[in-house]
């Protein structure tokens, strides 16, 4: 054993104290600090265990992470966490492929004036719609008018010299047979009634050409379509060889919209084309959230544009409503398939972890009618718009946590509350609150384990 050092303490009023230490508590301060060393080796021992084993599983690991968050002994496993469910579906969902087009009219038309000379009046209105053959404008016709009577009156002149010359013509040839005259006076007569036939062919080229000028002076559409702004105003002396026209008709109904799409979307489209597939062609707004009309795929260009990867296409819309313009900007989704038999929940149900995809669904205790959330690892297998097609994972008739995952874990009770509604199932396009379709190809989730 230690020595012991003593030191005497002196009575009340002594002189100098004396203390007594024991010098084998000094000598055993080692152990402890042994102690503390075996102590924190078994805490990070048990740690790194049951970390290993939360990370094998996900639901051990959130119940542990609860577990952890409990304060004064209350367990999250107890709350009742309030969450906003729907209903899983079976049914199908369209595969889109997206792109980015501009509205084009099929034919655009500047109306310019044929002849010279003053417009008289304007029969349209700014954006008015008219039909081919209406009256667009008039050009003062009085001078046509008067080329075409002169013509008319030339012509009759013409006619009555050549009468005269075929009556002449006629004596000739009974003088010629008597011998009172020679053959060179008759040809000469012949020959005056042929000028007369060819004048008279010329006035009447003239009276044709007066004609159409008048024609021309009243100036109609040429075809079908919406009239933009006037350029020229009544008034105005306008000729033919005027640049800017007096206005411009563009063809609204029907309307094209050329789009682009990567090159390896390509055989895709193309074998439906070839197959006689008539796919479907939605234009949406510029935000992509509205969809403004529902067309048909014409047809594909003949080349990719190498700078960019990408090819061309041309679908047709009937425009009814005139909804689209030229050179307007749109996003274009073409349906090229439908994925069928899929189970389809709403996107916001699926989660994403180091595991992969997986959801919250609700199940309730029969003996204790306890609504609880469980985890169940899912397989996605294609995503349009704010629906979700599992291939895997659930059933048709499971209910999923679409809202209020961050305060769930694996066995939390949960008070649901229905969207009132189910999650749409079917082959329409998504509406303009669910959202443009996000990805014509399947996207595949990892499983993460069967469904348990």
């Amino acid at each position: 054993m230690g020595q012991t050092k003593s030191i005497d303490l002196p009575e009340p009023g002594a002189g100098s104290p004396s203390v007594t230490v024991s010098s084998s508590a000094k000598s055993r301060w080692w152990l402890w600090a042994l102690a503390l060393g075996v102590v924190a080796l078994v805490g990070w021992y048990y740690r790194s265990s049951k970390n290993a084993s939360q990370a094998a599983d996900p639901a051990a690991a959130v119940a542990a992470a609860a577990k952890g968050r409990g304060a004064g002994g209350f367990s999250a496993a107890n709350m009742v966490v309030p969450v906003v469910v729907a209903t899983a579906q079976r049914g199908d969902l369209p595969v889109y492929f997206n792109g980015l087009g501009t509205v084009t009219a099929f034919n655009t038309v500047t109306i310019r004036s044929r002849v010279d000379g003053q417009l008289v009046s304007v029969a349209f209105k700014e954006g008015q719609f008219v039909h081919e053959g209406d009256l667009l404008a008039q050009i003062d016709p009085r001078p046509f008018q008067v080329q075409l009577e002169q013509a008319t009156g030339q012509l009759a002149k013409d006619q009555a010299q050549r009468k005269d010359a075929e009556v002449n013509f006629e004596r000739y040839k009974l003088l010629f047979k008597e011998g009172v005259i020679p053959q060179q006076q008759l040809d000469t007569q012949a020959a005056l009634v042929g000028q007369f036939d060819g004048a008279i062919a010329s006035d009447q080229s003239q009276i044709d050409n007066a004609k159409l000028q008048l024609t021309y002076s009243r100036i109609t559409a040429p075809i079908s379509g919406r009239i933009g702004l006037r350029l020229v105003d009544a008034g105005n002396i306008v000729h033919a060889s005027d640049t800017n026209g007096l206005l411009v008709i563009t063809q609204l109904q029907p309307i094209s919209v050329i789009f682009s799409l990567p090159q390896d979307q390509l055989p895709d489209v193309n074998a439906k084309l070839r197959s006689g597939v008539q796919l479907v062609v939605d234009a949406y707004d510029r935000d992509d959230t509205a969809k403004i009309a529902s067309g048909k795929l014409q047809t594909i260009d003949n080349q990719i544009d190498p700078t960019t990867g990408t090819y061309k296409l041309k679908s047709i819309f009937g425009n009814a409503d005139n909804a689209l313009f030229p050179n307007q900007f749109v996003n274009v989704h073409l349906l090229v398939d439908v994925k069928h038999n899929l189970t389809i929940v709403p996107a916001s149900a699926i989660q994403r972890g180091p595991q992969g995809t997986y959801v919250y669904a609700v199940a309730k205790d029969a003996a204790s009618k306890d609504a609880t959330a469980k985890i169940y690892p899912v397989t996605v297998a294609l995503t349009t718009g704010n629906s979700v097609g599992l291939s895997a994972g659930l059933n048709s008739g499971d209910v999923v946590v679409i809202d209020g995952q961050d305060k769930l874990q694996d066995g939390t009770r949960v008070n649901p509350n229905p969207t009132g509604g189910a999650t749409g199932a079917g082959g329409a396009s998504p509406s303009p609150a669910q959202g443009a379709p996000q990805s014509g190809k399947s996207s595949k989730g990892q499983a993460g384990g069967s469904r348990r």
